[in-house]
């Protein structure tokens, strides 16, 4: 047991509200947050700072500092600036310094990813990074890294910067958001980093012919975790490992699996202006008026018929096949679809012939909308993720919150916080299916639409179990500071030392 709050440096590529691709912006600008505002054992709150790259879409961050950082044979310039984020929790404030890397040469660029040079763009990164904190002076207990961009810096931290006294009680903690996702390289990458040939091993840093960053986080960080426990189990095994399931289970005992959570205080259908009508867990009948308007400006006929929802990324990994292989079947029943997101071509363009086809039971909206999306979620009766795989997911926790039923398959996030309900017991908040099947998806569906027909007192039992569910950041973030503590003493342990 610590006695004393705790200096926590979260780092990573992108944070909400100055950059964001995917949902690791979502947890970097909201975990934050929770950290520095939970209550913990009565310790006073911890000391939270964020760092990430200054990207040329953040248009304004005041300047901090600058030094030069030796990195890929010379010295290059990292510029710092700063932002800051706003936490409030039961009352308390705190305000959470943002620390953002700049260099021209890397980050001026439009768009976030998918350069030819993303090995040196983050690895530059990773090295300011460890630069900074002794300009800082402020030295953390833990730094937590997060996906495939911060692999090396548990790496440079017992290889470069071993023998640093400023680092000689700092723990690392790596998180894999999203295994698909690796940051793998050529070799010559090993001289960009300024390592030897001898980390070119299996036993290293080598995989199948790569470098990879991903596998560099995995190995050196002192705990992992992902963002369930059930990917912890999955990526352990062939089938969702990614090439990387033999790495994983040498580290099986140090590897943890924490939900993540959603800002209740953004996420709520009380309060929430983008809704038609406002409403709680005891006032969930409100939720129709919420349909109607959905429908209207979905341009679908204005009736009482179960709406089922989807917002997704289209994209392979979301099961959207399972949705082509079932739509005309699932179209003969009386209900609605609406559609919302962006992706692959071949699946928006799905879509819209699917809306060509039905055009008074579909509707669908190619692109991002943060407003339709709230409305969805607050209108629709049920929410589809087939996902083949998903780490954690967002959609179902946000679902959840607004009392629309999901429908999901049993897998990774999906499964640890969806459970099938139980009329007879009035357990469970949701509906499940296990096999990558479009049966198993439809028949998972109609178990939804009977209990919507044939009970709508159960259904609305159903419902307020589901708005009743709590999957806040301050549940994740207890479950993070113990994993922090955790990382710390097995750091000392390996360095036989005593942290006080």
């Amino acid at each position: 047991m610590f006695d004393r709050p705790l200096k926590i440096l979260f780092v990573s590529s992108e944070v909400v509200p100055f950059a964001k691709t995917g949902g690791l912006a979502d947890v970097a600008g909201s975990l934050p947050k929770a950290l520095a505002t939970v209550v913990d054992h009565g310790l006073p709150h911890n000391d939270v700072r964020v760092v990430m790259p200054r990207y040329k879409l953040i248009e304004e961050a005041g300047y901090l500092m600058d030094f030069p950082v030796w990195f890929a044979d010379r010295n290059h310039e990292a510029i710092i600036r700063q932002r800051e984020i706003e936490a409030y929790f039961q009352g308390a404030q705190q305000t959470i310094p943002v620390y953002m890397i700049d260099n021209y040469h890397y980050y001026y660029r439009d768009g976030i990813y998918v350069f030819d040079d993303e090995a040196e763009r983050f690895g530059f990164f990773c090295k300011a990074v460890l630069e900074l904190l002794p300009r800082l002076n402020w030295q953390p207990d833990v730094i937590h890294c997060n996906d495939w961009q911060t692999g090396p810096i548990p790496l440079l931290l017992k290889t470069q910067y071993a023998g640093d006294p400023f680092y000689s009680r700092t723990a690392t903690v790596y998180t894999i958001h999203n295994l698909q996702y690796q940051g793998n390289f050529p070799k010559e990458v090993l001289r960009v980093l300024g390592l030897g040939s001898e980390y070119y091993r299996p036993e290293e840093l080598e995989f199948y012919g790569t470098v990879s960053f991903m596998k560099a986080g995995i190995k050196y960080a002192d705990v992992l975790n992902t963002v369930s426990r059930a990917y912890a189990r999955e990526i352990q095994t062939p089938e969702y490992g990614q090439r990387m399931e033999g790495v994983l289970r040498q580290r099986s005992d140090e590897l943890y699996g924490i939900i993540n959570g959603i800002n209740y205080h953004e996420f709520d259908p009380k309060t929430d202006p983008r809704l038609h009508r406002n409403y709680d867990a005891a006032g969930a009948e409100h939720k129709k008026e919420n349909k109607y308007a959905l429908q209207r400006e979905m341009n679908l006929p204005v009736r009482d018929v179960p709406v089922l929802g989807l917002i997704s990324r289209l994209v392979d990994q979301k099961g959207l096949d399972l949705i082509a292989e079932i739509i005309d079947e699932l179209m003969r029943l009386d209900l609605q679809v609406v559609v919302l997101g962006s992706g692959d071509k071949h699946y928006e363009n799905m879509f819209r012939e699917m809306k060509e086809r039905y055009p008074q039971k579909i509707g669908v909206h190619i692109g991002f909308n943060a407003v339709l999306a709230q409305r969805i979620y607050g209108g629709s009766d049920m929410f589809l993720m087939p996902s083949r795989f998903e780490p954690c997911g967002l959609g179902q926790l946000i679902s959840l919150r607004y009392g629309t039923i999901p429908i999901v398959r049993e897998t990774g996030g999906l499964a640890d916080t969806v459970n099938e309900y139980d009329p007879a017991t009035g357990n469970g908040n949701g509906f499940r299916f296990r096999e990558y099947d479009g049966r198993a998806l439809y028949s998972a569906i109609a178990r939804a639409l009977k209990l919507y027909r044939d009970d709508r007192e159960v259904w609305s039992r159903l419902v307020r179990n589901a708005m009743e569910m709590d999957f806040s950041w301050a549940r994740s973030a207890v479950e993070y500071l113990q994993l922090y503590r955790e990382a710390i003493e097995k750091m000392a342990d390996r360095r036989g030392i005593r942290i006080a």
